[in-house]
């Protein structure tokens, strides 16, 4: 029996993790997504065309994905504290030497083909920093949260997706519309700082770092004994007890690369995050060209997508957990239907603002939920805590390559369909609303699969 001192002080360690999770990865995303604001500025001072962003936007992307696997198996035996610290200043300094090259850039001291590939190895750079963050993030969730309540926080913890990604939209783009384009690296970096601020004061690496028991033992899902004989802890040598449980967590890493059902998501996953950035990533000079919005509207509007995915992100785990006793699937394709009418309404509703706020919200609303679900708790569903993180090594790996793909494949048609000086967008919308569709339609293969379906 735990006793009332310690699990008081563990409900304050554990509200601290989360709240700093969700809080310090917002901001962390914010140093992401700077370039979806800065697109059609840099098209218009002729510095580099879409076809370029694309393939900047892609490298980012492509590490982000390798390192969302490599990191994820790293993560489950890290200090997740240091590991998430580490990539939030590796990701605080790109945005920094961008912004400076980009002055530069602009007094002539760098010529376009230069600005392109540095451009392509730092946001490259960036893109394997940024991986660091959502495995730790999903660890401390594993670490510290008890499994009949995992849903409800791992919604409320998926809030940080949107929260930065309207800080991105909103903030950036003001203080671009205001100041600049270059400034909006500089404002990334700011965010930056301030995340870094809240990992290093309120983010901690586990129970056990804090003084206090396992969070198995903490939960009642086991007795201290129970814990200690599967743990291998009643081993009188610490280095033999380190071994086995580095070998148990290859072992079920391994069991989690051969289970059909994570791919199934992750393959899922990669076409919601191919429709998802192509709103982050394009959304933004779309309305700009195909509607003919000023830049400062056009990523507001953009922003209320991520505003709105906030409430899909906290219900959604909640609401699986409690009225679905569990069961992600329903709600994850709903979500996937939704995501694609309001995407539908996005790029063929016409010019009128009410129409692409609508849009927005329903949007927002659908990929807030199905990033909860797809892109991370359906997974990690079916394989044990230990094993979590290379569950969303998998799935990170898939979505984020498919994000940078899209990015090349988007950027390519729009330049190859260029009319009176504009883009045409007839087959980007033909390509997003495709992937939307595809991506609600696959889960329906795992719809008999069993949660953790490894032992």
């Amino acid at each position: 029996m735990t006793d009332q001192k310690t699990l008081k002080t563990y409900n304050r360690r554990k509200w601290e993790t989360v709240l700093a999770a969700t809080f310090a990865y917002a901001l962390y995303y914010v140093c992401r997504l700077s370039m979806g604001v800065l697109k059609q500025p840099l098209i218009d001072v002729g510095l580099l065309s879409a076809t370029q962003l694309g393939i900047v936007g892609a490298c980012m992307y492509w590490t982000y994905a390798v390192g969302k696997l490599v990191n994820g198996f790293m993560a489950d035996g890290a200090n997740i504290r240091r590991f998430m610290a580490t990539g939030i200043v590796i990701s605080i300094g790109m945005n920094l030497i961008m912004g400076i090259l980009g002055v530069s850039a602009q007094n002539g001291l760098v010529g376009n083909a230069a600005l392109f590939v540095l451009f392509c190895l730092l946001w490259a750079a960036n893109g394997w920093a940024q991986s660091m963050g959502a495995p730790a993030c999903i660890v401390a969730l594993s670490r510290w949260l008890p499994l009949k309540t995992r849903g409800t926080f791992y919604g409320f913890f998926s809030a940080s997706h949107n929260i930065g990604e309207g800080l991105s939209f909103v903030f950036v783009g003001a203080i671009v519309a205001a100041f600049g384009w270059i400034w909006g690296f500089f404002g990334a970096a700011l965010a930056g700082v301030v995340g870094l601020g809240i990992v290093l004061l309120f983010f901690h690496n586990s129970p056990e770092s804090k003084g206090l028991p396992a969070i198995e033992v903490l939960s009642g899902e086991m007795t201290q004994e129970e814990y200690d004989r599967e743990s291998g802890n009643l081993a009188k040598a610490a280095s033999d007890a380190k071994a086995a449980a580095r070998a148990e967590t290859k072992r079920m890493q391994k069991q989690v690369i051969k289970n059909p059902g994570v791919w199934v998501l992750a393959l899922a996953s990669a076409f919601m995050y191919m429709s998802r950035y192509a709103i982050n990533e394009w959304g933004t000079i779309f309305l700009q060209e195909a509607k003919g919005y000023e830049l400062g509207e056009a990523a507001a509007i953009i922003g209320i997508n991520p505003i709105f995915g906030i409430i899909g992100t906290v219900v959604s785990g909640w609401l699986s957990d409690v009225l679905f006793k569990g069961d992600r699937r329903y709600p994850a394709f709903v979500a996937g239907v939704l995501e694609a009418i309001a995407l539908a309404l996005f790029l063929y509703g016409g010019p009128q603002r009410w129409v692409n706020i609508l849009a927005m919200v329903l949007f927002g609303v659908a990929i807030g939920v199905l990033i909860s679900f797809l892109g991370g708790l359906m997974a990690i569903d079916l394989v044990p805590r230990k094993a979590s993180g290379a569950a969303l090594g998998i799935v990170g790996i898939a979505s984020y390559a498919a994000a940078g793909l899209q990015n090349i494949i988007t950027g390519v048609l729009m330049d190859t369909n260029v009319e009176a000086g504009a883009h045409d967008f007839t087959y980007v919308s033909i390509f997003w609303l495709g992937a939307a569709v595809i991506s609600f339609l696959l889960p329906m293969l795992n719809w008999k699969r069993k949660k953790q379906d490894i032992q």
